[in-house]
């Protein structure tokens, strides 16, 4: 039995192209031009580790007029989420601005990569650092305050990628309100102060007056931080903290309120987003 020999075209083609070849090659090209962005490297890597700091100084203020506060607890818990908040939010919008500015995105579409391959690759940079950085501040912190092991990992995980799809929706989105990368600290301000301020970052929804933290439980990014918080201590600090079981049932609220959001915040993206520059 003799078999063909293979054609000239089907031994000079290269790899097949497939979502996960065409990410990598994105999320590259952006690296490379993440790196070369001076102004980009100091906002994702400089600044949310000056906010650190400022933070335990906030926390330990707040104890004071608060006993009982678990700083330490908070202390991790906000930075990272606050680290998450300027390297994939701020940073994400400020990209897709400047990449459509280029006429990078516009270029982009005529490939064989789809819109949603384009929004994600572009994102790649921005979520690896952000987790990278998370992840040694969560570990690091957890070790060095001798933090309890979480509670539930898996309830972390969720409100984790529910808090990164959500910031990579509000970028797209907020970057529809953005002419230019200069503008991006400006248009990003109002979700910026929302995240740290209103989703128990900065300040713990449980030393506000209730009305107020009950509000705050209802903006976008709070539920996914909220997650992240019972899945890590078992409590979102309105209740005593649980274990795995119970973890799930104080999670219910934060899941469907942060599922609608999700939603809202990709439907804005889809509906608004610019490929091209803005006239």
């Amino acid at each position: 039995m003799t078999t063909a020999a293979p054609t000239a075209a089907t031994a000079t083609a290269g790899p097949q192209s497939t979502t996960v070849r065409r990410l990598l090659a994105l999320g590259r090209a952006e690296a490379t031009l993440l790196v070369r962005n001076r102004t980009a490297l100091f906002t994702a890597l400089v600044l949310p580790l000056v906010l650190v700091f400022t933070l335990q100084g906030a926390l330990s203020k707040q104890a004071e007029s608060n006993p009982g506060l678990d700083v330490d607890s908070l202390l991790v818990y906000g930075s990272v989420g606050m680290i998450l908040a300027f390297v994939v939010y701020y940073n994400l919008t400020a990209a897709y601005v400047g990449r459509r500015g280029e006429l990078v995105l516009k270029r982009l579409r005529t490939g064989e990569a789809r819109d949603i391959e384009i929004l994600l690759g572009t994102a790649v940079p921005s979520l690896a650092l952000g987790l990278m950085m998370a992840a040694l501040i969560g570990i690091g912190g957890s070790l060095g305050l001798h933090l309890a092991v979480p509670v539930n990992p898996v309830l972390m995980l969720v409100g984790l990628l529910l808090a990164l799809a959500t910031m990579i929706a509000l970028a797209a989105l907020s970057s529809a309100f953005t002419k230019t990368v200069e503008s991006a600290g400006i248009t990003t301000l109002p979700i910026m102060l929302v995240m740290q301020l209103g989703s128990g970052l900065f300040v713990p929804l449980e030393v506000m007056p209730k009305q107020l933290a009950d509000i705050c439980r209802l903006l976008p990014t709070t539920p996914a931080f909220q997650l992240i918080r019972v899945g890590w201590f078992g409590t979102d600090g309105s209740a005593a903290a649980t274990g795995f079981a119970g973890s799930w049932g104080a999670a219910g609220s934060h899941l469907v309120t942060g599922t609608i959001w999700l939603g809202l915040a990709v439907w804005g993206a889809v509906r608004y987003f610019h490929w091209e520059p803005r006239r």
